[in-house]
């Protein structure tokens, strides 16, 4: 839901801050109180008249008009207690406590809180007297020049005297003439510290910090730091002068230092913290704390912030600046130019009218309003400083000329203001000194930040024979620590192909490092090899240390999931090689299989072995520069709405959904020795890469009607007029691996697999004719056609042509499986509720017996569970009454019994009828009752099975819905016989399930099955 946010300010800052939070899609209006003319009417910002000294009446007006967050820009009501008040009534609102403000509001505070935790800061004393404030300052043994208003004063209660006799009438003009008012009742005096200035601001949790970049304001009124003092005429951002280790630094010594000592004293600093800094030759030391966005150093941190401001400050309202820190453009300046009255910081003129500013938008460049006011339409002055233009450049150099030339386009007769602003910088830059590799382009310190940032994640990927340590020349694993014995090593080495550019283009980087990971192992699985250790390459032409960590930072989450260590890696930083936001990337992975678990068995595939097929989640990794070029004949971008997605997924979403990584799935399934082959479905599709494992006079045959096609491949086919074998050659069409096993192991490899992962019987091999194709796909192009909801389970395949709209998402009927054990036919039906095109959805599983192992089943499917244990009950009505208050509670509209060991009641039955089904192992009417198969081969029948019927107040009767035969072997063991039963159940079962459920098939009032007049029985 969108939010209203209400900022409290007038000035440069507050404009800043409602520009910066429009930006933000979560939010619905911003309002201003009071605002300026700037926060007019202007798009989603608009004025308020609300008082903002009444606490009360404030918080009463955030409830009537549903504003969802309060920010505070100036800092005379945080001080006043504000963000207190608002918080005790309700009212979310940004910006520290009034105990924490003291850290600006009390100078005197601040200085003595500084000296108990050891922040560097300048000598000095705090006097309630002139005359022992000016006794300190002519006996100091250093030049105790600095005289301060401990109080708030604007920003203007700071006077740095020339000498002892001008620093002692700054203290008569503070205490005696009262120039600041009561914020001179006492005053500082401090040491001057000679080096420079700048501003490191960062926002705070309340335990972390996550550092802003640092700027520098321009306090002097005019050009070369020459006037008076003022509130500020200009800033600019970054600061050259700091450098990341010394930001490092200061965040370590001076803002967490800080945040730490506030939460130790029992006032935790929630909101923005705001260093003004002196680089000493002895190191950085604080001049003055401020407890909130600077003015008018906010104008040109707002345009510089990347991430979402309204985001970044509900994660740190939160608590979560940790693992949501905000992020900042990393290769652009920003310079604000104040224009203020004729006059000022003296008297002067209000109402002086203002024009030009809508050629200043023209020029690329924004104007935040201070003092301004509307008048007859038109724009007048109504303060001392006005206005600033603020310009964003790819230099600090060119962003002032752009500033300046704003500035000049304005019509403002007799404004005063700086040409200069960032003239130390500039001037630091222009020292000549002798090249170094940054220079070049290589930042070998952002790299080394790099590398710290994803030691920890390295580190977690460590397995048994390997502890992936980075930092070394080269990686080493133990195999015989591993537990192999007589090992072949396995490589594979993939990259993620032009899904980069999507990634680049949309700004989520994290999900390729699972594709690079999820390409090299799928690959060495085909050897029959555990991926041991990978190895990642990533290229660019300007390292984004925050881009980079993403994706490696995806590549080592990815080697957790895959069971590899992240044993190592390269960063290549290459100036010229690759354009500004381009990256590329590469993989390798080892693995090793014993010698006599290699694959593929090529001796042992047979005409007849069959197919299964593994579910891909989309496109993966292959096939992107033609899915890019009919995006671009389709004239779609990668925010739009995405037609082949669930509902509010973009483009660009559905097409970085992670490549699938096998390994953990499949490992087990081929140790067993079921599998005789394994084929990744990579780059090629479906026809190149199943015949790279099978013998060459063996051919596939695949039915493509027989697994469910995910909707982006139906959607590239229509759009992009692709013929079936071209979409067959270039995309894995639904299937991410493809497993080649004996006909007596498919279905237990297939149980196997769908206890995790959709997977089908998807064909089987023939022997190939002279000059035919070693790859046939039969239906794919009708399969394509009527999208993923056309029934692949139940073998029904739908009439008719090829008509692109999908069909209307239809409602699956609620279901309840009851259950006394271990939950193998549950199982099956979970699987089959799961498939996109299922009718039903499993609501709930409802056990008589705690603890059993069809519950523990059910919660990993993440379906809701209960236990009705009928000891507790003392009759059968009882029992079977609080069961169908549980199903009532879930809405259940049909019900399975799973292996259910109760007898249920008439009443029960009776209320149920034709919504209760249950399976028994026989075909019925034989064998009813318990040891149906016993009863089988003592009865010497050659044919039994499973049937799956509706439930009858008599045992085992009602009308049969599904039935399947299994012959009765004369080497039959009542075991034997019972577990191909099974196998027939868990088939049997979930096609009822359907059948139900789809009201294909319903009990008729005669008692006998009714099936729909369109289907075929």
């Amino acid at each position: 839901m969108a939010e209203r946010v209400l900022v409290i300010g007038s000035g440069g800052r507050e404009h800043a801050l409602a520009w910066k939070l429009a930006q933000s899609p979560q939010i619905q209006q911003v309002l201003v109180a009071p605002g300026n003319a700037g926060t007019a009417n202007c798009g989603k910002i608009s004025n308020s008249e609300v008082s903002v000294s009444n606490h009360t009446i404030l918080a009463q007006f955030c409830k009537d008009h549903n504003v969802g967050l309060v920010v505070v820009g100036p800092e005379v009501p945080l001080a006043a207690g504000i963000a207190d008040d608002l918080t005790a009534a309700g009212v979310p609102c940004f910006g520290p406590s009034a105990k924490a403000a003291q850290l600006e509001a009390s100078k005197s505070f601040s200085k003595a809180f500084m000296e108990r935790h050891g922040i560097p800061t300048a000598r000095w004393g705090s006097f309630t007297e002139p005359q022992e404030a000016c006794s300190y300052i002519r006996t100091a043994d250093f030049p105790a020049l600095v005289v301060k208003a401990s109080g708030l004063a604007a920003g203007k209660g700071v006077i740095v005297a020339r000498d002892q006799e001008e620093a002692c009438q700054a203290v008569m003009d503070i205490m005696k003439d009262k120039a600041f008012g009561s914020a001179g009742e006492t005053v500082v005096v401090e040491e001057l510290l000679e080096g420079e200035e700048v501003s490191c601001l960062c926002f705070s949790d309340g335990s972390s910090v996550s550092p802003m970049p640092p700027a520098q304001d321009h306090k002097r009124l005019q050009d070369g730091d020459m006037g008076p003092n003022t509130g500020g005429m200009g800033a600019y951002c970054p600061t050259p002068q700091v450098s990341q280790e010394l930001l490092q630094q200061i965040r370590e010594t001076v803002l967490q230092k800080t945040v730490d000592g506030m939460k130790e004293e029992g006032a935790p600093y929630k909101g923005v913290l705001y260093a003004g800094l002196m680089l000493t030759k002895q190191g950085p030391k604080v001049l003055e704390f401020n407890c909130r966005f600077g003015d008018p150093e906010c104008q040109v941190l707002m345009p510089l912030l990347k991430s979402d401001l309204y985001e970044a400050l509900l994660d740190t309202l939160n608590g979560r600046l940790a693992s949501n820190p905000p992020l900042w453009h990393q290769d652009s300046s920003a310079v604000t130019v104040v224009m203020a009255s004729a006059g000022y910081p003296g008297s002067y003129q209000k109402g002086v009218e203002i024009t030009g500013l809508s050629q200043v938008q023209e020029m690329g460049l924004q104007v935040f309003h201070a003092g301004t006011a509307l008048k007859e339409g038109g724009v007048v002055s109504s303060g001392g400083r006005v206005l600033t233009v603020t310009a964003v450049r790819s230099s600090l150099e060119t962003a002032l000329q752009a500033a300046n030339q704003g500035v000049a386009a304005v019509g403002f007769p007799g404004a005063a203001y700086r040409r200069d602003i960032g003239h130390r910088a500039i001037a630091h830059l222009s020292q000549r000194s002798g090249l170094t590799y940054k220079d070049s382009g290589v930042d070998i310190a952002a790299g080394n930040k790099l590398v710290d940032m994803i030691k920890p994640l390295a580190k977690a990927t460590s397995r048994a024979g390997c502890n992936a340590d980075l930092g070394g020349f080269a990686g080493m694993f133990d195999l015989k620590a591993a537990g192999f014995i007589d090992p072949i090593l396995v490589s594979g080495t993939d990259g993620v192909g032009t899904k980069l550019k999507i990634a680049q283009a949309c700004g989520q980087h994290g999900g390729l490092g699972q594709d690079l990971v999820a390409m090299c192992v799928n690959d060495v699985l085909a050897q029959g090899a555990e991926p041991l250790f990978f190895l990642d390459y990533f290229s660019c032409g300007s390292l984004d240390v925050d881009v980079a960590a993403a994706v490696v930072g995806g590549i080592a989450k990815a080697c957790q999931t895959a069971g590899c260590a992240l044993l190592g890696g390269e960063t290549a930083e290459m100036p010229g090689v690759y354009g500004q936001g381009e990256y590329d990337l590469a993989g390798f992975c080892v693995g090793a299989v014993e010698r006599g678990a290699l694959l593929p068995r090529l001796g042992d595939i047979a005409e007849g072995d069959l197919l299964i097929g593994v579910a891909s989640s989309g496109v993966h990794s292959n096939g992107f520069s033609l899915v890019r070029k009919v995006l671009e004949r389709a004239d779609l971008g990668y925010s739009s709405p995405a037609a082949f997605g669930k509902p509010g997924q973009t483009v660009g979403e559905v097409l970085l959904t992670p490549t699938k990584i096998y390994s953990r799935l499949l490992l087990p399934i081929l140790r067993s020795g079921a599998v005789k082959a394994y084929a990744h479905i990579t780059g090629g599709g479906l026809l190149e890469n199943i015949p790279r494992v099978l013998p060459q006079e063996l051919a596939v045959d695949l039915d493509a009607s027989r697994w469910s096609i995910p909707p982006v491949f139906s959607w590239l086919q229509k759009e992009g007029g692709l013929s079936e074998e071209e979409m067959a050659r270039t995309f894995n069409c639904g299937l991410g691996a493809v497993l080649v096993v004996a006909p007596p192991d498919a279905q237990r490899v297939l149980r196997q697999l769908q206890a995790h992962e959709e997977a089908w019987i998807v064909g089987s091999l023939a022997h190939k004719q002279p000059g035919a194709e070693p790859v046939v796909v039969r239906n794919l192009k009708h399969s394509l056609c009527a999208g993923p909801a056309h029934s692949v389970e139940l073998g029904v395949q739908q009439n008719g042509g090829c008509h692109g709209d999908s069909a209307t998402p239809r409602k699956r009927t609620r279901v309840a499986v009851l259950i006394s054990g271990t939950g193998t036919n549950l199982q099956a039906l979970i699987e089959q509720a799961k498939r996109p095109s299922s009718s039903a959805e499993i609501v709930v599983v409802i056990s008589n017996r705690p603890g059993v192992q069809g519950l523990k089943r059910a919660s990993l499917a993440g379906i809701q569970t209960r236990v009705v244990d009928h000891k507790l009950y003392g009759s059968r009505a009882e029992f079977d009454g609080t069961i169908d208050r549980v199903l009532e509670e879930f809405g259940v509209e049909m019900v399975c019994l799973a292996g259910f060991m109760r007898i249920l009641t008439g009443t029960f039955v009776k209320k149920w009828n034709g919504k209760l089904l249950n399976i028994h192992p026989s075909l019925l009417p034989s064998f009813k009752g318990v040891n149906a198969q016993k009863q089988a081969l003592q009865a010497g029948a050659r044919v039994s099975g499973c049937t799956v019927h509706f439930v009858a107040e008599e045992v085992d009767a009602g009308a049969i819905i599904v039935q399947e035969a299994v012959p009765v072997l004369v080497s039959d063991t009542e075991e034997s016989l019972c577990d191909r039963i099974r196998e027939a159940e868990h088939r049997a079962f979930p096609a009822a399930l359907e059948l139900v459920a789809s009201g294909t098939v319903r009990l008729g009032e005669d008692g006998r099955i009714a099936w729909k007049s369109n289907a075929q029985s």
